[in-house]
């Protein structure tokens, strides 16, 4: 395949490295098994499936229902995360395992125009993919990990770059309601200065490059609007009682 290809596809070469990446956590991570991306369970949702570690992390017992999907009620339903969770995200891993699949194809026969085809799936899929495995690790119910404020080396970074933490989440719901159609409001950090700052992305483009995304607010109606409706400035606020800054940290402090 022509490398300009590779250049204007970031989320194949995010996803292809992704594939030999160690996870964050073992059942809250971009999966991938032999070579094929796979739907991660939810931290937030405990699940027999899911580690006792895990469930612990989240806020969980050992005897929490299984497929709670509505641990983060009131803020997000379980409606909506069951949806989100299994239907959604399930269609971007098997949008990029197809993408993938036809790439390689494409590859062993020397079609690069049939590979170069494959560009806008691999990226559109292939970040679905990797933001919502990013997305879950975010949550955890209120009080059990979810909400509150951020703590130590964070909150320390968050007042020198957004002066506070009311500005930080201000900023970060003006970005949110300003993104036209869909798409995600991003916390990052440079990963050469170590700065933080904000970023939104179009539909499913991942962050990529030289900054590491800490935190992502998904902004697509399918995060919200079976709750919300139009109200969607109600989702963006409600989502602060349930981000697990935990994980927000371990990812800044890597």
């Amino acid at each position: 395949m022509p490398s300009t290809l590779l250049r204007t596809a970031p989320a194949l070469r995010a996803g292809l490295r992704a594939r030999a990446a160690k996870p964050l956590a073992a059942a809250a991570s971009t999966g991938f098994v032999r070579g094929k991306a796979t739907l991660p369970d939810l931290p937030c949702a405990a699940s027999p499936s899911i580690p006792h570690s895990v469930w612990a992390f989240a806020g969980f017992s050992a005897d929490a229902d299984a497929d709670d999907y509505g641990a983060l009620e009131p803020h997000i339903s379980g409606q909506i995360m069951e949806l989100h969770h299994s239907k959604h995200h399930q269609t971007y891993v098997n949008g990029f395992n197809a993408a993938v699949e036809a790439l390689s194809e494409a590859q062993h026969k020397n079609d690069s125009k049939a590979a170069a085809a494959q560009a806008p799936l691999l990226n559109f899929h292939g970040g679905g993919h990797v933001n919502h495995s990013l997305f879950w690790e975010n949550l955890a119910p209120n009080g059990k990990g979810g909400g509150g404020e951020p703590e130590g080396k964070l909150m320390t970074a968050i007042s020198e770059d957004f002066g506070s933490f009311d500005n930080l989440k201000k900023q970060t719901n003006a970005a949110l309601a300003g993104i036209q159609g869909s798409g995600w409001a991003w916390l990052v950090k440079d990963k050469a200065s170590g700065t933080l700052s904000l970023v939104t992305r179009a539909n499913q483009d991942p962050v990529t490059g030289n900054l590491e995304p800490l935190l992502g607010i998904d902004a697509w109606e399918h995060a919200y609007y079976l709750q919300y409706q139009n109200r969607k400035v109600e989702y963006f606020s409600a989502i602060w009682n349930v981000i697990n800054w935990g994980t927000v940290a371990k990812r800044f402090e890597k």
